[in-house]
């Protein structure tokens, strides 16, 4: 391909067979010597094989495999995906015009690359910056100092390693090393890139915790529902039942009535026989505040709101969509910040930085609320920030003769003619 052969250093010939001890060597930028049966504390806490003190070891997989974590993440990561980038020159009047005819354009609107959209590339980035150490990371594939790919660097196949010298970041993937232009990186928002996953492990570690609990629980059957007591003998005629036989003759019946899914029958019990119901105690109560605190705690960690991991209790029809506009000012924005401004020094050269911008468009998600985008769309056009035809463009609608004034419909004052 045309692009691979102005780069020789391509992501996608790298062996798949290195050594295990190199790959440990790559990512850490240090020499390994000696064996790795016995791995320092360091190195243990480091790639978060350390265990929690909630006694599980968590990694980006099992943290996946958590509920909340995997719906924090995606909620981010999709929501970054679905929005629509867009390439703005200023022009000398100093509007912004979007530039479709600049390299960076199709990359960032269309597709990364022939079989990545590039709404699945800045999801998937996404995805990788808040699971793994250092963030998400690509390959910045050029062609007579364009690019014209950008191909996404898996984490889980390849070894990385970020270093600095005189400041300024030096990749190791594999055994190559690459120019900190030749990489689009996305940092993950943690202390010293080590990942969200590592610094909020014993958070992450005790809602896996309380889920296998719950999980071995009821799988086990551990809590019954009901009990069957044994009474005294209480006048003539009753017999208390003693033998295991008795015993065993007793809840066979009982299973075989009113058993697995067949509950809502008569039950008829010998007069020795008492059925007593098992109710929740405290301990059981405090055990389901420990699972909703879990939660809150990884929406603390991810920075969302505990609605978006549908922990319901304390979401009304007045606030909403409130919780809804705090996630993109406090969550989203500073990912759209990070993603703009790797794109700008990445993607774009020096001279182009002071005309050339990449942008988000975060309006977007009035699509979802139609009367929402409709109200917006026609105040701004009363208030002849739109014209018609571009409020129409918006929505996918074909333009009509004389869409093109800014006028507003409900006043006669004169127009502007573009």
């Amino acid at each position: 391909m045309f692009g691979r052969k102005a780069e020789p250093i391509n992501v996608r010939n790298m062996s798949r067979k290195t050594p295990f001890t190199h790959r440990i060597k790559n990512f850490l930028g240090v020499e390994t010597k000696g064996a790795l049966s016995e791995p320092p504390p360091w190195l243990i806490d480091l790639f978060g094989a350390q265990p929690t003190n909630a006694g599980v070891v968590v990694t980006p997989r099992a943290a996946m495999a958590c509920a909340p974590v995997h719906c924090a993440v995606q909620a981010i990561s999709e929501a970054m995906g679905q929005l629509p980038v867009n390439v703005l020159r200023q022009s000398e009047d100093g509007s912004k015009e979007s530039d479709t005819s600049h390299p960076a354009y199709s990359l960032l609107h269309d597709a990364a690359n022939d079989w990545t959209s590039a709404s699945q590339f800045r999801e998937q980035i996404t995805r990788d910056a808040l699971l793994y150490p250092h963030g998400g990371l690509a390959h910045i594939i050029r062609a007579e100092g364009k690019p014209v790919e950008l191909i996404r660097i898996d984490r889980e196949r390849e070894a990385v390693s970020v270093t600095y010298e005189n400041y300024e970041p030096v990749y190791k993937i594999g055994d190559q090393t690459f120019d900190r232009q030749n990489i689009l990186h996305i940092p993950s928002p943690s202390l010293n890139g080590c990942g969200l996953i590592t610094e909020g492990r014993e958070a992450i570690g005790l809602a896996i915790t309380l889920e296998r609990h719950a999980a071995r629980l009821f799988g086990n059957s551990a809590r019954p529902s009901g009990l069957l007591s044994l009474k005294e003998s209480q006048g003539p005629g009753l017999k208390r039942v003693t033998t295991p036989d008795e015993i065993e003759k007793i809840a066979a019946a009982w299973n075989a009535t009113l058993g697995n899914n067949k509950s809502g029958g008569t039950a008829v019990l010998p007069a020795a026989v008492e059925w007593q119901q098992v109710t929740l105690n405290s301990v059981d109560a405090q055990f389901n505040e420990m699972r909703v605190h879990a939660v809150s705690e990884i929406a603390r960690l991810f920075r969302v709101p505990t609605s978006l991991l549908y922990q319901l209790d304390r979401v009304t029809h007045s606030n909403a969509e409130q919780l809804g506009q705090e996630f993109l000012n406090y969550c989203l924005m500073a990912w759209i910040a990070r993603f703009e401004g790797e794109f700008l020094l990445k993607l774009f050269t020096k001279e182009e930085r002071s005309s050339y911008s990449a942008r988000f468009e975060t309006d977007e998600f009035l699509r979802a609320d139609f009367l929402a985008l409709m109200e917006g769309l026609g105040k701004g056009v009363a208030a002849r920030i739109f014209s018609p035809n571009e409020a129409r463009e918006k929505l996918g609608k074909a333009p009509y003769a004389g869409g093109d004034k800014f006028e507003n419909p409900n006043t006669t004052t004169a127009s502007l003619t573009v």
